[in-house]
């Protein structure tokens, strides 16, 4: 059963990876992305149907508290559903690991954001220009409008860190 944790370790590091490069580019977390992470958790738990009934109910809180702060509008809903797919699949002590480290990788991504709009405001990238140069005028122009923060990013941190510490 242990290649199955190691398996699913790797395919849910990929998912995350992939969700924060989307969450960059589009703003948007996937509903099949969330529903694989999901079922990846599920996998992991199988070894331990205590366990799993524990991380089953501590998702349901999650979920309900997600909801009110999304219904505030404080959490987008594509960050609510990931938090939720990746509780599925977590014990309550790496809940907790979760949490922490996105809040902690959130509050870099807030001062990031918070140093990018003092930087002057970019010209448009020529063609050829490098990634990161697309990616600063691009974030830099969702600045100016006000657009919200890709949280996706610091969830997928604290997913990475939890999957990479799962076995400590």
């Amino acid at each position: 059963m242990d290649w199955i944790v190691s398996v699913a370790s790797v395919l849910e590091i990929l998912l995350l990876l992939y969700v924060a490069t989307m969450d960059v580019a589009t703003r948007l977390i996937r509903n099949d992305v969330c529903l694989a992470l999901a079922l990846l958790g599920i996998a992991v738990q199988l070894t331990s149907p205590l366990q799993f009934a524990q991380s089953l109910a501590a998702a349901a809180i999650l979920f309900m508290l997600l909801l009110g702060a999304h219904a505030r509008g404080w959490l987008g809903g594509g960050d609510a559903k990931l938090l939720v797919a990746l509780a599925i699949g977590l014990s309550l002590t790496g809940l907790m690991q979760l949490l922490t480290v996105t809040a902690l990788a959130g509050g870099l991504l807030a001062v990031a954001h918070l140093v990018m709009r003092q930087l002057p405001e970019p010209s448009i990238a020529p063609a050829g220009s490098s990634l990161a140069r697309r990616v600063y005028t691009v974030e830099r122009w969702r600045h100016l409008r006000k657009a919200p923060l890709p949280y996706g990013v610091a969830i997928a941190c604290g997913g990475i860190w939890t999957v990479f510490t799962r076995g400590i």
